[in-house]
Formats: structure tokens, sequence, C-alpha cells
């Protein structure tokens, strides 16, 4: 089901990648745009688009958990703990309507993304 997320966000940006640290960087920044779309819904008691959007954003961190390079030792476990941990977050948020739980994940992707550009000098 999850499987072609990252497929999916390039095809609507419609954006040319120049590598897959550009892919990464583009699925955080879904990840910051697909939560502030729900906090929205939930500010709106808008149901059907809060699920829309937390689910979008637990689909793309399901993608981020799946290309995970294991091999890569205590960094990619340390990150598919955190990423686990963030779609527990978003899961709670859904359930409970609660707006900080959506912050914290979205603070945690902010921190994520900007040290994932300042690695991979792929920032803009």
């Amino acid at each position: 089901m999850y499987g072609n997320v990252a497929h999916n966000i390039y095809a609507q940006n419609n954006v040319g990648i120049e590598s897959p640290a550009k892919l990464i960087e583009m699925l955080y920044e879904g990840i910051l745009r697909f939560n502030a779309q729900a906090k929205k819904a939930i500010k709106d008691g808008d149901i059907e688009k809060r699920v829309y959007w937390i689910n979008r954003s637990v689909a793309v961190i399901t993608e981020l958990i799946a290309v995970l390079d294991m091999k890569g030792g205590q960094v990619a476990q340390y990150l598919e703990g955190l990423y686990n941990y963030e779609i527990q977050l978003l899961n709670e948020a859904n359930l409970k309507k609660d707006e900080s739980k959506i912050d914290e994940v979205s603070n945690v992707f902010k921190g994520l993304l900007e040290a994932w550009r300042e690695t991979t000098n792929v920032a803009k």
C-alpha cells in the first residue's frame, strides 16, 4: 500500500530528482506539509481531512523506514525507532485530535530536514 509513496510524491510535484538525497529531502518536506494540513483539519473540525493528512504523513514515514539501510549500524536503528515513535505520536494525535502531538512530530522532522540538508549539501 505504501510502497510507491516516494514515486507518487515525485510524480505529484513533477520535480526532477537529482539524487536519492534530494528524494529524502522531499519526503521530509512532505511530512511537514501534510502535518500542517492535518493541524488545519483539526482546527476546522474536519474529521475526514484530519484522517487523510495524518495517514499521508504516516505513509511517508513508513516509506522512510522501508528504505533504511539497516547495515548502516546504529544510525539506521536509531532512525527506525524514531520514525516508529513519530508514527505513534501521529496516531495519538489522530485519536485525540491533539495538535500538540503533530507539532512535536513536525519539530522532529524540521530538525531532521535541517540536519539532512547540512550533511548532504542538497540545500536550496
